[in-house]
């Protein structure tokens, strides 16, 4: 494949990424997809026989572009596993920036609209944010052995948990147009986290320390 045919194909999956968290699946054709990445419908169908193959690529991007960002975020490098773990839900706090679509997640919002008449988008997506999940389940699992090993609750689920708490901010910031909700809601699953791992709330009550940067969250 030459550099110029790789151009098209990344240029049409950075398009989905931006329009489908911005009209939705549905809504967004395959028009409005060449339309954004500067391409030709001819191109399209080169590289991808419809909307739901692109869309099954689009989810594989995803999770390779956010993968790549939580891979290098600070939180990353603190040796501590329990402030790993508060660190990370800050990092979630500090990258709520810019418009909705540049902070809202691609599988979530797929998943809404697919789950019942595309089960292969349907599929993806829950895959993608299981596989996320797994990597904070980790920490948690970390964390949960040094300061909370007799707690009864399981690191997976608590994972799980917090997936399913930024999702739902999501929804709620789309619900009233604005980040805020987004905010207080990642600020209260901070300090269940932080209570499961016997955190002292009022040192770990700091402002994150994280930059604050636009760009792409699950």
């Amino acid at each position: 494949m030459d550099l110029a045919t790789k151009d098209s194909k990344t240029k049409l999956l950075d398009a989905a990424l931006k329009v489908i968290r911005t009209k939705g699946y549905v809504a967004t054709t395959v028009d409005d997809l060449c339309a954004e990445a500067g391409v030709t419908k001819g191109s399209f169908f080169h590289h991808f026989k419809s909307k739901e193959e692109l869309a099954l690529a689009a989810v594989e991007h995803w999770n390779a572009t956010t993968g790549g960002l939580f891979a290098q975020a600070p939180y990353t490098q603190i040796a501590d596993p329990r402030d790993r773990v508060l660190a990370y839900i800050d990092f979630r706090a500090a990258i709520l920036q810019g418009e909705l679509p540049d902070f809202t997640c691609l599988l979530g919002t797929m998943v809404q609209e697919t789950f019942e008449t595309h089960p292969r988008i349907r599929d993806a997506c829950e895959q993608g944010i299981t596989l996320h999940a797994r990597v904070v389940a980790a920490d948690i699992a970390a964390a949960k052995a040094m300061y909370a090993p007799k707690a009864t609750w399981q690191p997976d689920d608590v994972a799980l948990y917090t997936q399913a708490a930024i999702q739902g901010a999501f929804i709620l910031a789309k619900a009233r147009g604005s980040a805020e909700i987004a905010a207080n809601c990642v600020a209260h699953l901070r300090r269940y986290v932080a209570s499961l791992l016997n955190a002292d709330q009022e040192a770990l009550s700091t402002k994150p320390s994280t930059t604050r940067k636009k760009g792409v969250t699950r």
